[in-house]
């Protein structure tokens, strides 16, 4: 829904899907950071940790599918504008302690849409990538967690998700 009219903004007055216009939108600069978790067993941190994973170095082939995910969104998702993305940053996060490895994608352009959608794309191809090179260890890896944790840029400014913790304020402003 649009925040200042409280309608669907994908959706048109007969209810078809619809391609938001932004062409009278003005050009601004937009960020988005996304996260997202894959949970997977201590045998899997273990080879991840030791680098012995047989498909290789399992966070460079996962940076380039989140990468390459952000880019190609408008291509999976159908109601999403192209975008020309000037930054895209994934990143990962081992935490053994939790049993899960930690995906952030950033994404930020200079545009008159944002995003977010770019962004939570990335973090989903990422952790598809890594589900993908590690199944052979453990099978009932799953994901969970995925959402967009910071937005700046646009008319509705700079955003920040209340449902989490402010690990990600300093992750963005540093990129």
């Amino acid at each position: 829904m649009s925040e200042s009219s409280g309608k669907f903004s994908h959706i048109d007055a007969g209810g078809q899907a619809n391609m938001v216009d932004v062409s009278d939108k003005s050009v601004t600069k937009r960020e988005a950071t996304a996260q997202g978790f894959l949970y997977v067993s201590d045998s899997v941190i273990k080879q991840i940790s030791e680098a012995k994973i047989a498909k290789g170095d399992v966070f460079a082939v996962a940076r380039i599918a989140g990468i390459q995910g952000a880019k190609r969104c408008s291509d999976l998702i159908p109601l999403c504008h192209p975008l020309v993305l000037s930054k895209v940053d994934v990143n990962f996060e081992v935490q053994p302690e939790e049993k899960r490895i930690r995906a952030t994608c950033y994404c930020k352009l200079s545009g008159k849409t944002g995003v977010e959608m770019e962004a939570l794309t990335g973090v989903n191809v990422a952790l598809l990538t890594l589900f993908d090179m590690c199944k052979a260890i453990d099978p009932t890896m799953h994901m969970e967690g995925v959402r967009v944790l910071e937005k700046k840029g646009g008319k509705t400014g700079h955003w920040t998700n209340s449902e989490v913790s402010n690990e990600v304020s300093s992750e963005v402003s540093q990129q």
